[in-house]
């Protein structure tokens, strides 16, 4: 066996007989013979490089240049938003300001501007208690009218009982998107009517009376138009059909209850109180 350089002494080479790998030299033969190094790979063992001291980026270098199409809103526009916030915000103060003045009890505000208040709310806005009221309406009240009419020859035939809210109901049953006019215009003109009306003898009790009467007219008027078969209408009359609910066994209430009516006197009717009425 030859000497080893170290001192040792190394075996000779046996045919057919390998030394484990541990003892095995690396060199050239044990690599295939096609393959070469890769120069970019890096050795197991290699630290990774530190960037150059001129690629580290420095606090004093200005920040990269923001995409245009995340960049900022301009200052027009920042302002156009801040308006815009601004006005909405205040219509909604002034709104809800406004609807609670209403509906909240006399104070020195709501005295002070009740005519601000009043122009803002009335008629799309009204709020009423009616929901939470202790005594709820317990009648069904039905309005109705008739025409009295003025022939050629000097006649003047009146027409039968015509039922208004009957109409008014017959457009809003099986309708899923009935009118506002149809549920309450109606119902309302005659409350205004019967709030500035002594039941007794129907005279006014202020400046409310008149109007509500000319209310009550040309909402019938614009349903009957100028004519009725044929002949000039020259009166009109109303009345009311009040119907109790029948309630409950328990309450006491009666089964069938009686129907009341309230009628009042004949209104004449003439070509001013068509102006600007529909149809």
């Amino acid at each position: 066996m030859p000497d080893h350089p170290n001192g040792t002494t190394q075996p000779d080479a046996i045919p057919g007989f390998d030394l484990p790998a541990q003892r095995r030299s690396p060199g050239a033969e044990d690599a295939p013979p096609d393959a070469t190094p890769d120069p970019t790979a890096e050795a197991p063992n290699e630290a990774p490089k530190e960037a150059p001291d001129d690629a580290r980026p420095s606090a004093a270098d200005p920040p990269p240049a923001a995409d245009p199409e995340t960049a900022r809103w301009s200052l027009t526009s920042l302002l156009v938003l801040a308006v815009t916030a601004v006005l909405l915000a205040s219509a909604t103060v002034w709104h809800l300001g406004t609807v609670f003045l209403s509906i909240a009890p006399s104070n020195t505000i709501s005295q002070k501007y009740q005519a601000q208040i009043n122009s803002h709310v009335y008629p799309e806005f009204e709020q009423n208690w009616q929901l939470f009221a202790p005594n709820p309406l317990q009648d069904n009240i039905a309005v109705e009218a008739r025409v009295q009419t003025l022939t050629p020859g000097g006649a003047r035939p009146q027409s039968g009982w015509i039922g208004l809210t009957a109409q008014d109901i017959a457009h809003i049953r099986h309708n899923p998107a009935p009118s506002h006019a149809d549920q309450n215009q109606l119902r309302r003109a005659w409350d205004y009517y019967t709030a500035w009306h002594n039941q007794q003898d129907e005279t006014s009790l202020g400046l409310g009376g008149p109007l509500s009467r000319e209310y009550l007219k040309r909402i019938a008027l614009q349903r009957f138009g100028r004519d009725w078969q044929g002949n000039q209408i020259i009166q009109i009359q109303f009345r009311a059909a009040t119907t109790p609910l029948a309630g409950p066994s328990w309450t006491g209430a009666a089964h069938k209850p009686q129907t009341s009516y309230r009628t009042l006197p004949w209104w004449a009717v003439s070509d001013d109180d068509y102006t600007g009425l529909q149809g």
